[in-house]
């Protein structure tokens, strides 16, 4: 089955732009994640790998539609852990490629530009399609059911700090860490979370996500007043053994006619109803006493109690 990201990153891998500039803002952002350049006498060549059919058959598409460069695809299994596909797409050194570098932002003239894509990123589209290549190159997506995190991996900083300011302008709370030898930019806010896949347009999973979300919500707060109803139950137990305890020593001590009728009625009640609540010895009692007078009642006989013991001690320090 495969992963909440890989669902996340097939949605977008069948999402095409209609705009040209937007293809050459995806593009973009995709080679500058998973693509590294190779040197053909004074021209460049291409090579994009990737794990995921999908993404490899978009950018085979992207390259194609933006110059009609010279590609070859390879693909292989890797023998170790999860034995995924490898997609290799070799782009071969060419005049070609050095414009498409250049359309691309990754070439200034004779220089690389190592992440300041301002060029391309002029318009609102763009710059959202930029985000969705970043994301189809080097993203990924907890599934909603776990904690809320979403990522974008590079090992290129100009680069990372390029994409960090494109969440600041869509008011995204993002951040930004390092890992090894990567930068790591994140979210870890829900609601941001589905503001970023509606962003790149990612819109099965975004509905996805939210049901999910809601679920978690709910469960969650199923699970606090559950938490909270034992938690006050026990309390209410832990009260009632504590009040028979000390009712039964004060009918060990002096006995229990010796107090005061109102105090005798609801020491024996309380001594038949070990485990009622405070409202069901009112309704024991024929509704006559409310919860605060039984209480206080309760609490009259726990001092006594305590002055009982106290007393003992005294006599026994005398």
């Amino acid at each position: 089955m495969p992963s909440f990201s890989t669902e996340v990153k097939n949605e977008l891998a069948r999402f095409i732009s209609d705009t040209e500039c937007c293809k050459i803002a995806e593009l973009a952002a995709l080679m500058r994640m998973g693509a590294t350049m190779s040197i053909g006498g004074r021209n460049f060549g291409l090579n994009f790998t990737t794990e995921n059919a999908a993404i490899a058959r978009k950018t085979l598409t992207l390259l194609k539609e933006s110059y009609p460069v010279e590609t070859s695809v390879m693909v292989s299994k890797a023998r170790r852990l999860k034995k995924n596909n490898h997609y290799f797409i070799k782009v071969a050194p060419s005049p070609l490629v050095n414009e498409l570098l250049t359309t691309l932002g990754i070439m200034q003239g004779d220089n690389l530009n190592v992440g300041k894509d301002v060029g391309i990123l002029r318009r609102e589209c763009c710059r959202q399609s930029y985000l969705r290549g970043a994301f189809l190159g080097g993203g990924s997506v907890n599934k909603p059911e776990s904690d809320y995190h979403l990522e974008l991996v590079t090992g290129n900083y100009s680069f990372a700090q390029v994409l960090v300011s494109l969440f600041k302008k869509l008011d995204l709370p993002v951040g930004i860490t390092d890992r090894k030898n990567d930068y790591i930019i994140y979210l870890k806010d829900s609601d941001a979370i589905m503001d970023f896949l509606g962003i790149i347009g990612a819109e099965g999973a975004l509905v996805e996500f939210e049901v999910a979300k809601n679920v978690k919500d709910v469960r969650n707060q199923v699970n606090r007043l559950v938490n909270c109803e034992t938690a006050n139950l026990q309390k209410t137990v832990n009260a009632a053994c504590r009040q028979v305890e000390r009712i039964n020593l004060i009918k060990e001590k002096i006995g229990l006619d010796k107090l005061p009728e109102n105090l005798q009625e609801v020491a024996k009640v309380r001594l038949n109803y070990p485990e009622a609540t405070l409202q069901e010895l009112v309704v024991v009692m024929g509704n006559t006493v409310g919860k605060s007078g039984i209480n206080h009642r309760l609490r009259k006989l726990e001092q006594i109690a305590m002055e009982l013991v106290e007393g003992d001690i005294h006599e026994s320090k005398v």
